[in-house]
């Protein structure tokens, strides 16, 4: 199939289907593991560890709904819980000073970064995944059509491109990060630190919007010149062969 052919349209989404996913995807993957982590922290004395680890809960729960709903397994659950894992982990690394904490933070984005960079090794790179959860309504059809957009060449180099700006911005974020945790003061650095946290993924997010906008209309505009030189060859012929001697 020509790489320049038009890609279909997405298939009209339900619109109960989308509440229902979005709600459980944000409430499970987001809202309840802040809540229980920062309860068992903060009211009950929990460790860091032990309460990072009982809310990776939410995101397997996410896992089980999506197989038991879809059939089949939800990315962004499994990079979530694989994200609190990481976080868990580096939870437990050296002292627990501020400026140690600071640096934890700078690591868990960084290795966030590298995560990314290596699913550009994968099959498909992790933005794909990310892109199919937000870009459709979970079910079979529209699924099977973001799927069937792998096809194109111009689908697969936006989904790369975005993975691996996604990634090399945080792994700079990090070392950047922990750079400055160790130039600046720790008051300064608590303060900073989560202001740079969220404008990244800002960034990124904007980015990543307009990027992808760009891109489907590039496609389009190459979708649609080939359509037309393929229009004119054929008339061309139909011409040529219409005027040769009988």
């Amino acid at each position: 199939m020509s790489t320049q052919a038009a890609r279909p349209a997405p298939p009209a989404r339900s619109g109960a289907a989308t509440a229902i996913g979005w709600i459980l995807t944000i409430g499970l993957n987001v809202v309840a593991p802040i809540i229980t982590y920062n309860t068992l922290v903060d009211d009950h004395g929990w460790s860091e560890f032990s309460a990072l680890l009982l809310s990776s809960a939410w995101p397997v729960l996410d896992s089980a709904i999506s197989v038991a709903w879809h059939r089949k397994l939800d990315e962004f659950a499994v990079v979530t819980l694989v994200f609190i894992v990481i976080t868990a982990g580096v939870s437990l690394v050296g002292d627990p000073s501020a400026r140690a904490l600071l640096v934890k933070d700078s690591a868990v984005t960084g290795l966030f970064g590298l995560l990314c960079l290596s699913t550009l090794l994968a099959k498909r790179p992790l933005m794909f995944y990310f892109g199919r959860k937000f870009a459709t309504d979970g079910t079979p059809e529209s699924t099977a059509w973001w799927n069937g957009l792998w096809q194109y060449e111009g689908f697969r180099t936006t989904m790369t491109r975005m993975t691996l700006v996604w990634g090399v911005a945080y792994v700079i974020e990090a070392v950047v990060r922990v750079i400055l945790a160790y130039t600046l003061s720790t008051k300064t650095m608590v303060t900073l630190s989560p202001i740079m946290i969220y404008t990244v993924l800002g960034a990124l997010g904007v980015w990543t919007a307009l990027y992808g906008k760009r891109s489907q209309a590039e496609g389009e505009r190459r979708a649609a010149e080939a359509a037309e030189a393929e229009s004119a060859g054929a008339a061309g012929a139909a011409g040529a062969a219409g005027g040769s001697p009988a």
